[in-house]
């Protein structure tokens, strides 16, 4: 069980990694007012996204929910902090999507916003990692 709980966390660490990142990489890209530098966030950003972050998030779900059906649910389903959890992992996969989809934006240079809007994006992840870290160790409910 150790091993599970170990791959969950890194594959989770490196999808926040990418999370974390890929938003930093928009701010630079909305910036970009020459061919190549948007050439190479587009390269950058794509490789990111499908080489790192997705699968990160594809094998923290695998682990997470193989911890789950192996002793998490019947442990801890009626506690409200794992429902919480999920559910905030839940929102968390919408804004891998959402990057996705701002990805796509600037594959196709369609992108209308601007770097400030990409710094405040930015901070998402941050939310996210401190309130599931938090109730994954205190368990507050």
């Amino acid at each position: 069980m150790l091993w599970l709980k170990a791959l969950h966390l890194i594959f989770m660490v490196t999808w926040f990694a990418g999370l974390f990142y890929l938003p930093r990489l928009f701010v630079y890209h909305a910036m970009s007012d020459d061919s190549i530098s948007n050439e190479r966030f587009k390269v950058m950003e794509r490789k990111l996204y499908y080489g790192i972050m997705t699968p990160g998030m594809i094998c923290t779900f695998i682990f997470g929910v193989w911890m789950l059906g192996d002793y998490a649910w019947m442990l801890y389903s009626g506690s409200g902090w794992l429902h919480l959890k999920l559910a905030l992992l839940g929102l968390l996969v919408v804004y891998h999507l959402v990057c996705g989809k701002w990805l796509l934006d600037f594959k196709h240079d369609r992108n209308r916003r601007s770097h400030v809007y990409f710094r405040w994006i930015n901070e998402i992840p941050v939310l996210f990692l401190f309130a599931i870290v938090l109730l994954a160790v205190i368990k507050p409910f």
